[in-house]
């Protein structure tokens, strides 16, 4: 009987190793990570801060359909994204949103947030923590931690990050009586 001899594996062929296998999925999953990790960062959000002095007023464009006064002390933060996010930092602030926007800003005050439903609205953020919404067209919803109020036109509310308390009807001369009509 003829003895055969085993045959002999050439150079290319293919033989599966699961540690191979592994160090290529490795390889893959880091090249996917650092790239989507580039492709984020690639367009940083910045933020722009206006704040005004003691004895100085000032009319802003957030967006071509956004219009922000800031009365003397205040001063906010708004996002280069779309739609803005705007931050209240300190201060009394009056927004005129204009025009039918699907995507209208979403603002922080405080540990609240205020989705503007309608047009123009002001917010007066006190130091104890304490703020105000006034309304004078549209409608502002609230979101604090017990749940969302909307605040309809000429009205006001006092909220903090926890309750919306104190709502109630107002004249139009009580919405911003710092802005000076442009």
């Amino acid at each position: 009987m003829p003895i055969t001899k085993p045959p002999i594996s050439s150079p290319h062929t293919f033989v599966f190793s699961w540690r191979r296998f592994l160090l290529h999925c490795t390889i893959i999953g880091t090249g996917m990570f650092l790239g989507l990790l580039a492709w984020y960062i690639a367009n940083p959000q910045s933020t722009r801060l206006y704040e005004t002095a003691a004895d100085e007023r000032l009319n802003i464009m957030a967006a071509p359909h956004i219009h922000i006064a800031l009365d003397a002390n205040s001063s906010v933060g708004i996002t280069n994204r779309q739609p803005p996010q705007i931050e209240v930092l300190r201060g009394n602030v009056y927004f005129e949103i204009k025009g039918d926007m699907a995507d209208k800003p979403e603002i922080k005050v405080g540990k609240a947030f205020i989705r503007n439903v309608g047009s123009r609205f002001s917010i007066q953020m006190h130091k104890d923590g304490n703020n105000e919404v006034a309304v004078a067209a549209g409608q502002a919803e609230i979101h604090v931690a017990s749940g969302r109020h909307l605040i309809s036109a000429r009205e006001r509310a006092d909220f903090d990050g926890f309750n919306v308390h104190n709502h109630q009807l107002i004249t139009g001369s009580d919405i911003a009586p710092w802005r000076v009509a442009h």
